[in-house]
């Protein structure tokens, strides 16, 4: 089988700590890269740039900043679409109250201000975990939709209380047309995703996971639960608020305050639950995933009364597509809880040893 490291051999200590220690996993991701870059700009029309792609690649982001704090440290959080919300009107209000503001500090500095607001929040999970600690990061969603929804200044006054982004460029280039707005994107998913990996990779990373795993151990031998579960807030906060700054200025360009609902948080917490707990890879399988099903089910369900004689409603699709994410959910965490990325490890696997039994 092709996908055999036989002949690979490492011989120095920084070929062995490569993130694809194999070659043929370095030439794949190298394609991907190139399709990602080259070809989607080139052969998706504008329907699928703006329905799929731009969405996909950005709530990818945020499920990678969930992944960290859940995944990996095992901090449960409810609260993540609110740190969605702080970035996206951080970033709106230090983009238009600052002149010459540009628009990539503007999307840092929604992060930096969602870091301070998750590691905020994330001061309860020093004392409580599981249950209650899901439940205080929950108090921090409802704070948040109060706080942009009646205190005026979030909206710079605005009378509909939404807020708009009429347009912006970076280093002179207008980020208009799909193709733009989805290299954008793709830019902070790359650059972030590149700095999680090695994150999770490092001391840092290890020490996440040691608290996950048991944090009573992880504190004997010297790690210190205090920095492990606010830096693991702070760096999901981070993420994920720049993910919201996206969504709010790419994907939307102009949102209220349900644009980051609760609902938002369980959405991704549902794609890191289905993609994967603790992989960057399940972050990205949960998000194509939870973006793609709707519209196979929105194509599906009505062709399927059609054929049938039986007139399918747009709530009932909707009623459906709930359904169908409960019930995947509940599959995942009891036949497979670690996700489609499990199965995707497994299925290389298998290709490493086949033919031969495993």
């Amino acid at each position: 089988m092709f996908y055999r490291e036989n002949g690979q051999f490492k011989t120095s200590y920084r070929a062995d700590q490569q993130i694809f220690t194999i070659a043929q996993d370095r030439w794949a991701m190298l394609a991907m890269l190139v399709v990602a870059i080259v070809g989607v700009p080139l052969l998706a029309d504008e329907y699928l740039l703006r329905a799929i792609f731009i969405p996909f690649l950005i709530l990818s982001l945020a499920a990678l900043g969930v992944n960290i704090l859940v995944g990996y440290c095992g901090q449960i959080s409810l609260g993540s679409g609110a740190f969605m919300a702080v970035g996206a009107y951080a970033a709106y209000n230090t983009f238009v109250r600052i002149d010459g503001m540009p628009v990539i500090v503007a999307l840092l500095s929604g992060g930096f201000f969602a870091t301070l607001v998750g590691m905020f929040f994330g001061i309860p999970s020093l004392r409580v975990k599981g249950l209650y600690l899901a439940v205080a990061t929950l108090a921090a969603q409802f704070f948040c939709d109060w706080a942009f929804l009646r205190i005026s200044w979030f909206t710079n006054n605005s009378s509909s209380g939404s807020v708009a982004v009429s347009s912006f460029n970076v280093f002179g280039v207008p980020i208009d047309s799909p193709v733009n707005k989805y290299l954008f994107c793709l830019a902070f998913l790359l650059v972030f995703g590149l700095l999680a990996k090695n994150l999770v990779r490092g001391a840092i990373g290890r020490e996440w996971m040691a608290i996950r795993d048991m944090d009573v151990a992880a504190a004997v031998i010297g790690i210190r639960p205090m920095y492990a579960k606010l830096s693991a807030f702070a760096v999901s906060s981070f993420i994920v608020g720049v993910s919201g700054g996206l969504w709010g200025f790419v994907h939307l360009g102009s949102w209220e305050t349900a644009a980051f609902s609760v609902d938002r948080s369980f959405q991704l917490l549902f794609m890191v639950i289905i993609g994967g707990l603790g992989s960057i890879m399940g972050s990205f399988f949960g998000a194509a995933f939870i973006v793609v099903l709707p519209i196979i089910l929105n194509q599906f369900l009505p062709a399927l009364g059609t054929l049938i004689g039986v007139e399918i409603s747009t709530a009932a699709i909707s009623h459906t597509e709930a359904m169908i994410f409960g019930a995947l959910i509940v599959w995942f965490l009891i036949v497979e809880p670690h996700g489609l990325a499990k199965l995707w490890s497994i299925g290389k696997q298998k290709m490493r040893l086949w033919p031969f039994p495993h």
